[in-house]
C-alpha cells in the first residue's frame, strides 16, 4: 500500500539493482528518496526510480515552482509549477474584427 505520514520504512539490499526492483515492484509512484554518500550514486538509483519525485537526500521537500506528482497508481495530473496551473485552467480564444 502506498504510505502517507511520517514513515520511513529501512529495508537491507543486496545491491543497488535490488532496491530499484524492490522499489518499482509496487503499483504505486508518488515519490521517493535516496539516501547516499555518493552523489553519482544516488543520482543513479534516483533516475531509475518510477516515481513522480525523488527526493536524494531529504524526503518531502516541496517548491512551489517545481511541479509535483505521481506515476502509476498514485494519482493523476501535476500539481505546482506552471504543469499543475494547466491542469485547472482552460484556454479560451475569443477573436473580434474590429
Amino acid at each position: 500500500e502506498e504510505q502517507f505520514g511520517p514513515i520511513l520504512p529501512v529495508l537491507k539490499f543486496s545491491s543497488d539493482d535490488d532496491v530499484v526492483r524492490r522499489a518499482n515492484a509496487t503499483t504505486m509512484g508518488l515519490g521517493g528518496s535516496v539516501w547516499s554518500s555518493s552523489a553519482e550514486r544516488a543520482r543513479d538509483i534516483a533516475m531509475r526510480l518510477d516515481a513522480g519525485t525523488v527526493w536524494i537526500n531529504q524526503h518531502g521537500r516541496l517548491d512551489p515552482e517545481v511541479p509535483f506528482g505521481g506515476l502509476k497508481q498514485s494519482g493523476i495530473g501535476r500539481e505546482l509549477g506552471r504543469e499543475g496551473l494547466d491542469a485547472f485552467t482552460q484556454v479560451k480564444v475569443i477573436s473580434q474584427r474590429l
